[in-house]
């Protein structure tokens, strides 16, 4: 008999991303004291992202830190420019971080500044994710 772990590693080999979203989320907790848990909370919300489920990524990031800064990671790697300042706007630091940096990456200089100071002129990390050379991150 398959334990939920080989059932969802089997699943997300093909992309059955229901099945492996079934078998993990049954397991998973987030912060638990049992570190399988607590990873199987973090694959979870990796399934969600591979999935394109965004909505329920973004449902769930009202509640859970893993959950928001999953799906603006995956917004940053798709270059979903929009979707991460609508989120940055409404109060996502991550999410402002992510676009910066995006900008930053397509030579967007200005727009970065620009981003940073009408979002939030008094973050200094902001100012420096749009003004200092970019690191390998």
């Amino acid at each position: 008999m398959e334990t939920w772990n080989e059932m969802a590693s089997s699943a997300e080999a093909r992309q059955d991303w229901d099945a492996a979203i079934s078998a993990v989320s049954t397991y998973a907790e987030c912060y638990s004291p049992d570190h399988t848990r607590h990873r199987a909370h973090l694959w979870h919300m990796d399934l969600l992202a591979q999935a394109g489920r965004l909505d329920e990524l973004a449902a769930r990031g009202r509640t859970d830190v893993h959950a928001r800064r999953k799906l603006d990671r995956f917004l940053y790697e798709n270059g979903r420019d929009s979707d991460l300042r609508k989120r940055a706007r409404n109060g996502d630091k991550s999410a402002l971080y992510y676009l910066l940096r995006l900008l930053r990456q397509r030579g967007e200089q200005t727009a970065a500044e620009q981003v940073a100071a009408e979002i939030d002129g008094s973050d200094e990390y902001a100012h420096r994710l749009a003004t200092e050379p970019l690191t390998a991150t």
